[in-house]
C-alpha cells in the first residue's frame, strides 16, 4: 500500500496550527498549579494542624481520583448549583470549557507537586543546614541560599516528569470541545474516517513536543548542579621529571 505523504503533511500541518492553544493551556495549568503547589508545601511544612490534614486531604483526593473525572466534574458537575450561576466571580470561569481545564490541571498538578516539593525539603542533607547554622545565618537567609537551591536540584528530575505528564494531558481538553491538538486530530479522523494516519502525526508531534522539554529540564539541571560534571579533561597531561641519577 503507497503511503499518502500529501495526507500526512496536510494532517501534520493542521494539528501543528492547533499547537499553541495546547501551549497555552499547559503552561497556565502548570503556572497556576506551582502557586497552589507552593502554598500546600508551605502548609505541609508549617507545623499547623490544621494546615497539614487540609493539605493531606487534597492530595489524597487529587491524587486518588482521575484527571478526566476531576475535569468532568469541574465543567458539568459545578453548574449545576444555583449560587455558581449567579456568581459574578465563580460563572464567567466555570461555564468557558477552557478555564475549566486549566482550572483541573492546576488543581491536579499541585497535588503532585506538592508532593515532590516536600520530598525535596526533607531529603536536603542534615550537615548543609547545621553547617549554615554554625556560620550564623538567619534562618530566611538559610532558606534562601541553602535550603532552597538544594531542594530545587533534588525536586528538578520529578518535576520535569510531572511536567511532560501535564504536556500529555492536555489531550483531555478535547472531551470538553476545545480544539486543541488532540481534538483538532479526532476532526480529521471522524472527516477522513483515517484513524492510523491522524493519530500517528499527532503522536509525533507530542513526542517532538515532550523531547523538547525533557532537554530544556536536562539542560536545567546540568547548569544547577556544577559539582556533578566531570572534570574537564587536560590538554596536555603533566610528564613527570625524571629522576636524576
Amino acid at each position: 500500500m503507497a503511503v499518502d505523504f500529501d495526507f500526512y503533511l496536510s494532517t501534520m500541518w493542521s494539528v501543528l496550527k492547533a499547537l499553541p492553544l495546547t501551549l497555552e493551556i499547559w503552561f497556565f495549568g502548570i503556572a497556576f498549579g506551582l502557586v497552589i503547589a507552593t502554598g500546600l508545601t508551605w502548609l505541609r511544612a508549617s507545623g499547623h494542624k490544621l494546615g497539614e490534614y487540609f493539605t493531606r486531604a487534597y492530595v489524597f483526593i487529587f491524587r486518588g481520583s482521575p484527571l478526566l473525572v476531576q475535569l468532568y466534574l469541574i465543567y458539568f458537575g459545578l453548574s449545576q448549583f444555583d449560587f455558581v450561576r449567579h456568581s459574578p466571580i465563580l460563572w464567567p470561569i466555570l461555564r468557558d470549557p477552557m478555564y475549566c481545564t486549566i482550572v483541573a490541571m492546576a488543581l491536579n498538578t499541585a497535588a503532585y507537586e506538592s508532593e515532590i516539593f516536600r520530598g525535596a525539603l526533607r531529603a536536603v542533607p542534615v550537615g548543609q543546614i547545621e553547617a549554615a547554622k554554625a556560620f550564623g545565618m538567619p534562618a530566611f537567609t538559610r532558606f534562601r541560599l541553602v535550603t532552597l537551591p538544594i531542594a530545587l536540584r533534588l525536586a528538578l528530575p520529578a518535576y520535569s516528569t510531572e511536567i511532560i505528564l501535564m504536556t500529555k494531558a492536555t489531550a483531555l481538553a478535547s472531551v470538553v470541545t476545545i480544539m486543541e491538538m488532540m481534538g483538532t486530530a479526532q476532526k480529521i479522523q471522524h472527516d477522513t474516517f483515517r484513524p492510523i494516519e491522524v493519530l500517528t502525526c499527532a503522536g509525533v508531534i507530542y513526542l517532538l513536543l515532550n523531547l523538547s522539554i525533557a532537554r530544556l529540564f536536562a539542560w536545567v539541571e546540568y547548569r544547577l548542579s556544577p559539582h556533578l560534571r566531570p572534570p574537564p579533561e587536560q590538554s596536555q597531561q603533566i610528564k613527570p621529571v625524571p629522576e636524576v641519577l
